[in-house]
């Protein structure tokens, strides 16, 4: 089986399938977002999730794993409020939740998730 690469550049792919699951690079809030505050962030990186997971043939309950990154501790509930409400009753992925540095200093939140796909 074949490994399908999106929107490659030199450092990453969007999202790469393999085996018919689908590893996204990690998504952030859009940029209106960026100077947002948790809720809004969260809301605005999940949407951004939603939209590449319809571009390769996905969507939120296909999902197998997160793994979200938090800026601030202090952040995960307000954090869980927006993710609890996006997620599919029934449908809750494997998840792990942890605080990092982002990579850049208005970000508050980041997340990497794998899906199923139809291969």
């Amino acid at each position: 089986m074949s490994i399908e690469r999106h929107d490659t550049k030199a450092r990453m792919s969007r999202a790469v399938i393999h085996h018919g699951v689908a590893y996204l690079c990690g998504q952030v809030a859009g940029p209106d977002a960026r100077h947002g505050d948790i809720t809004e962030q969260t809301e605005s990186m999940l949407a951004r999730v939603d939209a590449l997971l319809e571009e390769i043939g996905s969507n939120r309950k296909r999902l197998l794993s997160a793994t979200v990154y938090l800026k601030n501790p202090g952040d995960v509930g307000a954090m869980n409020a927006v993710w609890d409400a996006w997620v599919p009753e029934g449908h809750a992925p494997a998840r792990t939740c942890v605080c990092a540095a982002l990579p850049a200093n208005e970000l508050l939140v980041e997340i990497t998730v794998t899906a199923a796909v139809d291969g």
